[in-house]
């Protein structure tokens, strides 16, 4: 009998595992910066007991790297960051998963690279790789296609040194510690219609590892946890997600949302948005719940019989401890999501933040003009502020020490948002003749609720200058429409004023600390929305050329619901009368005193149509033809064909004329999936045959032929 309670009482023990996972704000070449924050996580994941840590996608020296991969110094750092941490002390006694380029064979792959105390286990190619939208791996990497199998690596020198191998293995393998089966997959690959954990799960492999870069765009959260509680509620297992956090060095902001999952359910959830460099997640699980859970799935244990095996890399190292039967379980979750006007106050705000710091520079000018963009551009900095202060308030010693930099005062602790918005926050109204009281007074009083050093001012005798040296040259004086001009006069006198205030926006920003007795200088925000970007509705070269933009890939409506988020939420009843005013650039005379240009009028057509044009061009990847034809059905009950045609046709002959300004966008958040931005994610020319003759001749015929059937339907009604 003893000898019968003395088995039970082992097969209890050494079953439950503690596991860590974690988002890092790693900056691509920063190989000193990102080690530091490897070893901060691993230090911390430690700390909590876990034996296995997961970190991001290419950790070492960055993501967003890009044609830096294909540099020798980006794999030879990379190389020198894996020996000092495999030389460390903190990573001593836990298995260490981290993300770096190898170069096997002359090929370049995206690896994880797995090790414990100071050996080696295996280093896993990538063998599916993102090559949409905003990654470009496939030029850089190659993906690893042969699956289920591996190769010997030979290791640098400097590594052999350290680690006394001379060889690890290289390809598609999964661990197998003593007490479990851990397999990788790297960040696409959970993505694809095949994920590798399917066959890993069937071939027994319990703790599945995902390390992402995975950046953020409105709405996407609830398609990465759903598709990691899916992952896990068919096949069983305990599912780690780690992914970087913050911006790398471009327009993305990557948004952590680092998890633990097991058997469908979320045991830990990690921030998306969040001024900590290092968050760590770790979870206490149970193997036993694993198994038992995939013990009565008969058609998964059916499908298991006839798997493939992988090949395992044994580690003697168990996850487990013996004596843990009193150690506490984690509990399961609910995931909270944030709404997407939450999303708007805290993504874009923590990417600027990171652009601030990073970028040395001491704060950020503001061309406030009194509408929603620049208002909503305005609440991103306030919402950055109160960030910040919450998180010093919080004890966060970096993001004290980073302020302290910023407004250049050692003893400096910010406590109140308006008065850290006072010192790092200059917004300027740039009137003319054009210009209404109305708007004036709506971005002083918003200036003064959120706390900006706030600056008034006219730029008239600039733009009399400016249109009196082509009158002084050509003997001719432009009129604005109203005044009898024609609509070239028109348009020409309007971007006059709008590249005039860019100008001054720009001396601003340089000498306006200077001015007031303080250090450095300020970046230049923009604030020309996606919607407006995709018609081409700007000046080149006006204020809409800055420094970067934070509402850049936002739409319209998005902004309006944040503004409206931003009344509730930080009480700036000034957002009200902005709100309620109509769109207007402001560029044209006033009629009575009182604006007589709208946007949508200027533009012919509402910011809601906009964002319906650029889902289906960007997203469902329609041209004029197709376009019409979606829009047949979607508007058929408030449109005739021919009212749709006209539409159509309209948005493509401003938009193909428009495109050449899409070169010059400046460097916006990434937030929306029909962003025009021509730098990487919206490739096509900026010369257009804009009369589209073949295709409105399509849409024409069409047209046409909906026309007559009509006609005949009613002549049978007669």
């Amino acid at each position: 009998m003893a000898v019968v309670i003395e088995w039970a009482t082992a097969a209890r023990m050494g079953r439950k595992v503690t596991v860590a996972t974690c988002s890092l704000n790693q900056w691509a070449l920063d190989f000193e910066g990102n080690l530091q924050r490897i070893l901060k996580s691993i230090e911390i994941a430690k700390h909590k007991g876990a034996r296995y840590r997961l970190g991001p996608e290419l950790e070492i020296c960055g993501y967003g790297c890009w044609d830096h991969y294909y540099e020798s110094d980006t794999l030879l750092h990379s190389l020198q960051v894996l020996a000092a941490l495999l030389e460390s002390p903190v990573t001593r006694d836990i298995i260490c998963d981290v993300g770096m380029p190898v170069m096997h064979r002359n090929v370049r792959y995206n690896c994880r690279v797995i090790f414990l105390n100071r050996r080696i286990l295996l280093i896993r190619p990538k063998m599916a790789l993102a090559n949409e939208g905003n990654y470009r791996e496939l030029r850089w990497f190659t993906p690893w296609s042969r699956s289920r199998q591996t190769e010997e690596y030979f290791l640098p020198r400097m590594l052999q040194d350290l680690t006394k191998q001379e060889t690890v293995p290289f390809g598609d393998a999964v661990l197998a510690t003593r007490d479990t089966c851990i397999g990788s997959e790297i960040c696409e690959e959970l993505w694809t219609p095949h994920s590798p954990h399917v066959d890993m799960g069937l071939d027994g492999v319990e703790i599945f590892t995902n390390a992402s870069g995975s950046h953020h765009v409105l709405r996407k959260a609830h398609a990465r946890v759903d598709l990691v509680t899916m992952a896990t509620t068919k096949n069983g297992g305990i599912y780690l997600l780690a992914n970087q956090k913050g911006c790398d060095g471009d327009r993305l902001y990557y948004d952590g949302c680092a998890m633990i999952a097991m058997n469908g359910h979320i045991f830990a959830q990690g921030s998306q948005f969040s001024l900590d460099d290092v968050e760590v997640l770790t979870a206490t699980l149970d193997l036993e719940d694993v198994r038992s859970y995939r013990a009565e799935i008969s058609s998964r244990n059916l499908a298991a019989s006839r798997v493939s095996p992988y090949p395992r890399v044994k580690v003697d190292f168990a996850l487990s401890c013996r004596e843990d039967l009193l150690e506490p379980l984690s509990e399961p979750v609910e995931w909270k999501y944030h709404s997407p006007a939450e999303e708007i106050s805290l993504g874009p705000a923590c990417w600027l933040w990171d652009f601030l710091r990073r970028s040395q520079q001491a704060g950020f000018f503001l061309p406030l003009s009194g509408g929603v963009d620049s208002a909503a551009t305005a609440c991103l900095v306030y919402s950055l502020c109160r960030q910040v202060c919450e998180a010093v308030k919080n004890g966060n010693q970096e993001v004290l020490a980073d302020v302290r930099t910023i407004v250049n005062q050692i003893s400096y602790t910010p406590q109140d948002p308006r008065e850290l918005c006072g010192r790092i926050l200059t917004t300027c109204y740039m009137a003319s003749e054009n210009s209404s009281r109305e708007t004036c007074n709506r971005a002083t009083e918003l200036a003064q609720q959120i706390g900006s050093h706030h600056i008034g001012l006219n730029i008239d005798p600039a733009v009399k200058a400016v249109v009196g040296i082509f009158s002084l040259v050509t003997g001719t004086s432009p009129l604005f429409a109203v005044q009898g001009g024609s609509s070239r006069e028109n348009l020409a006198l309007q971007n006059v004023q709008a590249r005039i205030r860019m100008v001054v926006a720009y001396l601003f920003a340089q000498l306006s600390l200077w001015s007031r007795g303080a250090r450095g200088g300020l970046l230049v925000l923009g604030s020309a929305n996606v919607d407006e970007s995709l018609l081409g509705y700007l000046t080149k070269y006006d204020c809409s050329s800055a420094d970067i933009n934070p509402i850049g890939g936002i739409s319209k409506s998005d902004l309006r619901a944040f503004v409206q988020f931003c009344i509730e939420r930080f009480q700036l009843p000034a957002l009200q009368s902005i709100l309620a005013a109509p769109a207007t650039a402001e560029l044209e005379p006033l009629t009575n005193g009182q604006v007589s240009q709208t946007d949508e009028e200027d533009m012919g057509m509402t910011y809601a149509e906009l964002s319906v044009y650029g889902r289906l061009r960007k997203v469902a990847k329609t041209g004029p033809y197709s376009m019409f034809c979606r829009l047949l059905t979607m508007w058929g009950h408030i449109c005739t064909p021919r009212q749709v045609a006209e539409k159509v046709k309209r948005f493509f002959s401003k938009y193909s004329a428009n495109r050449h300004k899409m070169t010059t966008l400046t460097p916006a958040y990434h937030a929306e999936s029909y962003s025009p931005d021509d730098n990487r994610f919206d490739l096509r020319p900026f010369l257009y045959h804009t009369g589209w003759p073949w295709q409105f001749r399509c849409i024409e015929n069409q047209v046409l032929q909906l026309e007559r059937r009509e006609a005949q339907d009613l002549d049978g009604v007669d």
